[in-house]
């Protein structure tokens, strides 16, 4: 028989709406797996029983109140959760209560989601290793000795291990995509501010984003439908386009390894092309990239002054309880001028219109979700792949970043693989505003080529 804990939170929803299952039911059956398996696997900063038993004794208790009622989800630890334990990863915030939910928390609750606990994520979401001084390393459940990936580490894991059907996640530069791609699950970064965060202190900053990761392409859709809408306080989200066309005929797929810059390790690349083999069973396949030339250096720069102006006072008052990867990240930006600043924005306006370009030609653009397959977890950063020496511990995400610095969505999807193959995801990039055209081309690589989760071995 299956276990709930096997169940799609989409079809976790519909059962509840039927009375053919209860929300403490299903809530009952996903604390039991935390309990046997997170103690091995570290996927939970904090876990909420009682709070979460509460909330689905209430959602039993009423009618259904939203697309999510009684669902389990899980919150990375970067997010506000009212009432409940959010560290960011960091001792600093060990003790930090939010009094106040993040509206893509609200949101999740609002369609009737209970919220099960926090994910795990190395500091401030700033590395590697899916690890910090309060929990982890979060091991891979296709074998822990490997890492998750991250920093939305404890959310794939939790999602791959069936500790729970849904999770949220954030997106700077490949941050849901890695361990998506590590874990065999899929995510979502939508196109920024299709989730709002009307308290980001750069409202039009669209490097970063919220994101989900699940089992399944329907979930994804389903999370998104719940958390997508404008706010008047994210002027990114009052401007942000809706592309319901419907797929027409066979899609047009543009596909590379690298973007013609990325550092991608061999085993990748063959995986990849047999990947795009299997693609062209279904969409017109033709080798193709954006102009990305400088947009390594661009992303270095861009990303390293927001950190430093975002986390620069904990360098100067409380460095030496900061993990090394933290103060890496942060000098990185101490000294940029205004002038590499705006010539980063000026390359990246250049290589956003390439991908504009692009899409004039394709219907979507895939590569790889991950430059490397998982490593050691006792391996704190990526300084090479295939021999070949990274100029900075970040270089390995270039395959993920550079999607990022341009702001256009992309669905990852697991690959069909061998029992004996670690698992390996595509990123399915649209144009903005494209979500649901990805999420049509996802379902067809599912159901047509096998491209999804398959369960670990734990």
């Amino acid at each position: 028989m299956t276990s709930i804990c096997d169940l799609s939170a989409t079809s976790i929803a519909r059962a509840i709406t039927k009375r053919e299952l209860s929300s403490r039911e299903v809530v009952d059956a996903h604390l039991a797996r935390i309990a046997d398996q997170d103690a091995q696997l570290a996927a939970f900063v904090t876990v909420d029983a009682d709070g979460a038993r509460r909330a689905a004794q209430t959602c039993d208790a009423s009618t259904p109140i939203g697309p999510l009622h009684g669902v389990p989800v899980a919150i990375k630890d970067l997010t506000d959760t009212a009432g409940l334990a959010t560290t960011y990863g960091s001792v600093l915030f060990r003790d930090h209560v939010p009094a106040e939910d993040d509206l893509v928390v609200a949101r999740l609750r609002r369609a009737g989601a209970v919220v099960l606990g926090k994910t795990n994520t190395p500091e401030f979401g700033f590395g590697a290793v899916c690890t910090n001084r309060l929990c982890g390393p979060t091991r891979n459940p296709f074998d822990p000795a490997l890492t998750s990936g991250g920093s939305s580490g404890g959310a794939a894991v939790a999602v791959a291990a069936g500790m729970v059907p849904l999770a949220h996640g954030t997106d700077f530069g490949g941050s849901v995509r890695t361990p998506a791609s590590f874990c065999d699950v899929a995510s979502i970064r939508p196109t920024p501010g299709r989730i709002p965060s009307p308290s980001r202190p750069l409202g039009w900053d669209m490097l970063a984003t919220h994101g989900f990761l699940a089992r399944g392409v329907d979930d994804l859709a389903l999370a998104l439908s719940v958390c997508a809408g404008g706010d008047a306080n994210d002027p990114l989200s009052t401007a942000v386009g809706h592309d319901n066309r419907p797929l027409a005929g066979r899609p047009r797929v543009a596909v590379t390894p690298d973007f013609g810059v990325a550092p991608v390790a061999r085993n990748v690349r063959a995986r990849f092309a047999a990947a795009c083999e299997a693609l062209a069973r279904v969409a017109d396949v033709v080798p193709s990239s954006p102009d990305c030339n400088g947009a390594i250096e661009t992303f270095r720069t861009l990303r390293a002054a927001h950190i430093a102006d975002s986390h620069g006072e904990l360098l100067r008052t409380r460095r030496a309880e900061l993990t090394p990867t933290v103060v890496w990240n942060i000098e990185a930006g101490t000294s940029l001028s205004a002038d590499d600043y705006l010539n980063a924005e000026r390359r990246r306006t250049a290589i956003y219109r390439s991908f504009c370009e692009l899409f004039t030609r394709a219907d979507f653009l895939v590569a790889p979700a991950a430059s490397v397959f998982p490593w050691p977890n006792e391996i704190s950063d990526v300084t090479a792949i295939d021999g070949a020496a990274l100029e900075t511990p970040i270089d390995y995400l270039a395959v993920t970043f550079i999607v990022s610095l341009v702001g256009f969505p992309v669905l990852t999807v697991p690959v069909r693989r061998e029992a004996s193959e670690l698992p390996f995801g595509i990123q399915i990039i649209a144009p903005p505003g494209c979500e649901s055209r990805l999420f049509a081309f996802g379902r067809i690589l599912e159901n047509e080529l096998g491209f999804s989760h398959r369960r670990p071995p734990c």
